[in-house]
């Protein structure tokens, strides 16, 4: 997956918070495109495609924050796993919650990943660097072997 292209969905509704993810995996040198939803709803209609535009090209990765308005991340979690068109999708929580109940339940939908903010800071260059040692390893759904 060295050469591949991998599209990240950010969910996110902190404006900082995003900039900074975005800023860090674009800096990276691997060529991750990244698209920004503001909250589930708006990132389930890029996933599929809504709004006159073409669905995020696989293969791809969402960073999901939990607390969002609208539909939160464990809302966002629940209609992907029950979309048969989705269910596979690759989601690491990228959250302000340091709880065990919120980390479990996560983790119960089927994420692949659970960072907390706090832990990794100012420093998203981190998360950049985690996932493109990801990516380089695991054949992402939707890649070409």
């Amino acid at each position: 997956m060295i050469d591949t292209v991998i599209s990240i969905l950010l969910v996110e509704d902190d404006d900082v918070a995003a900039e900074s993810v975005m800023r860090s995996l674009t800096r990276g040198g691997k060529n991750f495109p990244v698209v920004w939803a503001q909250d589930g709803v708006a990132a389930l209609a890029v996933l599929r495609g809504q709004g006159n535009r073409p669905p995020l090209q696989r293969p791809r990765i969402i960073l999901l924050d939990l607390n969002m308005p609208r539909m939160n991340g464990f809302e966002f979690l629940t209609v992907l796993r029950n979309d048969e068109s989705l269910k596979e999708e690759v989601v690491f929580v990228l959250t302000t919650s340091d709880s065990d109940m919120d980390r479990m339940r996560a983790y119960q939908a089927g994420i692949a990943g659970y960072i907390v903010k706090s832990l990794i800071g100012s420093q998203y260059f981190r998360l950049a660097g985690m996932l493109h040692s990801y990516c380089d390893v695991v054949n992402l759904p939707g890649a070409q072997a």
